[in-house]
């Protein structure tokens, strides 16, 4: 397994951001996708051309389902079922949370760390989502990319987090799966951990004091 990417330990965390997606709970279109489309070949098919992680990343950033959903049934009106499904069904794409995580939050919390999250994640789709977490009550803050309709890595969102979390970005640690991130969050100033699950995760968090 390869080590995760982090920061160097630079001086005390006085708050962690977490991100969402693959590291507090696992995504995956496939999960609803497959109980629409029986054949292996042709899901593979749709998951590459039709619903696709990178249409997806538009409302991420802010565009309305609204717009996305009936430009991508015109260009694929044989999916059109599909494509409305991705629409209403969203939270089936969300099949658990990563192993350990949630955990990690709950220790972090009692440990009376403040804790935040930066996610790229639909204005729509996170109100469809956050009701059926309510580990997110231990948040003070969640910087949702579709609702500020600027997602990571754009440096700005890090600058919008960091303004109203109220905390100096040294001063944060930034947690997150993806790599671009990551780098992002650290050329801002963010102390940072590249997520490759929740046992790399702890071991960071107690070798900087944050946990026992």
């Amino acid at each position: 397994m390869t080590a995760p990417i982090s920061g160097p330990i630079s001086g005390p965390i006085s708050a962690v951001v977490f991100d969402v997606g693959r590291v507090l709970v696992q995504w995956d279109l496939r999960c609803l996708f497959a109980k629409l489309i029986d054949d292996r070949h042709e899901l593979d098919w749709f998951l590459a051309n039709v619903v696709t992680e990178e249409w997806h990343f538009q409302h991420d950033a802010g565009r309305p389902l609204a717009e996305m959903v009936p430009e991508r049934i015109a260009e694929f009106p044989a999916y059109a079922r599909h494509i409305e499904a991705y629409a209403t069904r969203f939270n089936e794409t969300v099949p658990g949370v990563v192993p350990g995580s949630i955990a990690l939050v709950e220790a972090l919390h009692a440990a009376h760390v403040p804790l935040y999250a930066i996610t790229n994640f639909g204005d729509e789709f996170w109100d469809q989502f956050r009701p059926t977490m309510p580990v997110f009550d231990c948040f003070r803050d969640i910087v949702v990319s579709g609702v500020e309709k600027v997602a990571k890595p754009d440096p700005a969102i890090y600058a919008l987090a960091a303004e109203r979390f109220g905390h100096a970005p040294g001063a944060m640690l930034f947690i997150d799966d993806n790599a671009a991130n990551i780098a992002a969050a650290r050329d801002c100033g963010w102390q940072v951990h590249h997520f490759s699950g929740a046992a790399c995760l702890a071991e960071d968090l107690r070798g900087r004091g944050l946990i026992g």
